[in-house]
């Protein structure tokens, strides 16, 4: 039976009269896939996979596992569906989002050098706890971001592309003043016009001194060199998963401005990233194969 299914998994069930073939973005892909309708394609493989989709000729479906699809909409033949993987990383970056800020707020950094000289030395450190928290991009990861803020007693404003005054929710037209009142801003926006370089010069030195910027949606939301002008002062902190350019070169200052905390883009990829995928792939081939609505379509 030819293949009518591409997955990055060989556990997936499949229905009856799809048959389906195995590509992980890492080992070349199979030869015959003229026949394949629905590929899912593997998860943070780099741009090898995604060059696929113009060479399936009977493609129908794209099913991506990441939040954020920008990149791939210009790689769609018409009629071919996307669908993207909303809600599966909303955990894991949550959890992310607020180690970055708790590694920040209490100093963890200075600490772990310390343990590596042998040293005792104490001191109070920030604090989560009653901190006024601008939260920029309030869709589905940043209500699971809110979660546990409001679990750490922090105190949340949320800012969204336009208001939305029944869920109090405020536009990014706001933020001239809102960033004042901010100890600490977490950005989880796409990469869209409308967000590239939303954080510059202005907005930083809007900021009060001290404050803690997070970046854990795309790099290309914040001014790199303006954020690299505040940082470098100390007036401000930062904890970032997304930077622009990224991967961030090596020797680039920002590696060691004092106050940065830089992980390379893994606010997404925890344990509980796989078992979700695997759930949601098999859930939507079910509803492919019934000619159900497929979740999670992406409006083009």
């Amino acid at each position: 039976m030819s293949a009518r299914v591409l997955l990055p998994w060989p556990d997936i069930d499949v229905s009856e009269g799809f048959g389906a073939a195995c590509y992980d973005g890492v080992e070349p892909p199979p030869a015959d896939l003229g026949e394949v309708e629905f590929y899912v394609l593997p998860y943070d493989r780099g741009p090898e996979p995604p060059k696929l989709i113009g060479e399936l000729p009977s493609l129908r479906v794209v099913q991506a596992l990441s939040a954020g699809v920008e990149t791939l909409v210009p790689l769609l033949p018409d009629g071919v569906r996307l669908a993207n993987g909303r809600g599966l990383h909303d955990l894991s970056v949550a959890e992310h989002t607020l180690a970055l800020i708790h590694a920040a707020q209490r100093d963890l950094p200075r600490w772990f050098a310390q343990q590596t000289r042998g040293e005792w030395t104490r001191e109070h450190t920030r604090s989560l706890a009653d901190s006024r928290v601008l939260l920029v991009g309030y869709g589905s990861i940043g209500r699971a971001v809110e979660r546990q803020l409001v679990a750490a007693e922090a105190v949340v404003t949320r800012v969204a592309s336009r208001p939305r005054p029944d869920e109090d929710v405020h536009g990014v037209a706001e933020l001239p003043a809102l960033l004042p009142k901010a100890d600490i801003v977490v950005l989880v926006l796409p990469d869209t016009p409308a967000t590239r370089g939303l954080i510059g010069s202005d907005e930083l030195a809007a900021l009060p001194d001290d404050a803690l910027v997070i970046n854990v949606g795309r790099g290309t939301a914040i001014d790199t060199e303006a954020l690299l002008a505040e940082t470098r002062t100390g007036r401000l902190r930062a904890g970032l998963d997304v930077v622009d350019p990224e991967p961030l070169p090596a020797g680039h200052p920002l590696w060691t401005v004092p106050g940065v905390v830089i992980t390379p883009h893994i606010a997404g990829g925890s344990a509980s990233f796989y078992p979700r995928a695997k759930k949601l792939v098999a859930e939507q081939l079910r509803r492919y194969a019934k000619g159900e609505e497929l979740l999670n379509l992406v409006e083009r």
